[in-house]
């Protein structure tokens, strides 16, 4: 027997803390969430949905990127573009979460355009969690502002262990005092730009005469882990964990660290900032004037010139822009954006389009 409406998710990561955290408030307020974990799966389930039921789009990689070829690729564009139209037929709700204003690694560049235009056309609700994403997307699809729903990226506030001391942490890792621990932390690859921070750490290293650590946490993606260990600056310090991150393991690294860097070439939205600011770790992001436009107010931010961004990285760590930040000057972006009230605001959104 129905206990509630559904929502059905997709792609539904089991250990992705973001979707556990937007749908806190959903399940609590009687919604059943069910995941479809491939595009097969996501075409099945979704045939179920009626009147009342809504159906949540957040990446689309899996859709028409994971083809097999372009032949394959045209068919699931198509089928999709059918399964919502369907959808609609009986009454059931579409949202899609813009998270990239596209895929980062695109085989099917036109065909997922296509896609994204046919999704933002049939969706009910576009949930953006960056202001500057209508203006961001603009070249790709143009979002109807009267489907737009700002809901902003929750903190992780409670998500993680935060027992461990700093003294604990650095300890761990056999950091002094007086070191300088610069932090990534997330999957590697090659649109985020590592390369370009290990060579900044390096300089900044030499300038500041040789008190940088560079600690950098995740599983490496397309290159080898023993190929991109290599490419390590010489005589860099670096702590390296070069493979997923077990959850009960990220304070200890965020704990860990002076400064946590995201030099990324392509950044639409974050969570890796959210989370750094979870730990009140001070970020360096590329100057994008939508990131400028969202984080440009917070002390804790610093940008660098992604044009340079070698250059500029370096000369950001050398200076150490963020000498007088403290836990205070954290509190008045997390207090906006705790876990509970982002689902409260999402569990809303179902409501109003279920009802």
């Amino acid at each position: 027997m129905r206990s509630g409406p559904e929502v059905l998710v997709f792609p539904a990561y089991l250990n992705n803390a973001f979707l556990n955290l937007l749908q806190l408030s959903a399940a609590a307020d009687g919604f059943r969430i069910t995941g479809a974990h491939t595009f097969d799966d996501l075409v099945s389930d979704a045939s179920r949905l009626g009147r009342g039921d809504v159906l949540h789009l957040h990446w689309t990689t899996p859709i028409a990127q994971q083809a097999l070829s372009e032949k394959d690729a045209r068919s699931r564009v198509a089928t999709l573009s059918r399964t919502l139209d369907s959808l609609r037929a009986r009454g059931a709700k579409l949202v899609w979460t813009v998270h990239n204003r596209l895929p980062h690694e695109l085989t099917f560049r036109e065909l997922e355009i296509e896609l994204i235009r046919i999704i933002a056309a049939s969706a009910d609700a576009i949930h953006i969690m960056a202001p500057h994403t209508p203006a961001a997307m603009s070249d790709v699809v143009s979002l109807d502002p009267r489907k737009i729903r700002h809901i902003p990226h929750p903190s992780y506030e409670g998500v993680y262990d935060t027992s461990v001391t700093r003294a604990e942490a650095r300890s761990s890792f056999d950091l002094a005092d007086d070191d300088t621990a610069v932090l990534f932390l997330g999957q590697i690859r090659p649109y985020k730009g590592v390369d370009a921070l290990a060579n900044a750490a390096a300089e900044a290293d030499r300038r500041r005469g040789g008190d940088i650590v560079l600690m950098l946490a995740g599983a490496v993606k397309e290159m080898p882990r023993a190929e991109f260990r290599a490419s390590l600056p010489a005589g860099l310090r670096s702590v390296t964990h070069l493979d997923f991150v077990d959850d009960a393991d990220i304070a200890r690294w965020f704990r860990s660290a002076d400064v946590a860097c995201f030099p990324y070439r392509a950044i639409l939205n974050s969570g890796s900032v959210h989370l750094a600011a979870t730990f009140h770790v001070p970020v360096i992001l590329p100057r994008d004037p939508g990131l400028v436009s969202q984080f440009g107010s917070q002390k804790w931010v610093a940008f660098f010139d992604p044009t340079d961004p070698e250059a500029s990285i370096a000369d950001l760590l050398a200076a150490d822009p963020f000498a007088d930040v403290g836990p205070d000057d954290f509190e008045g972006f997390l207090a906006e954006i705790t876990p509970w009230d982002v689902a409260r605001e999402y569990s809303g959104l179902l409501r109003s389009l279920s009802a």
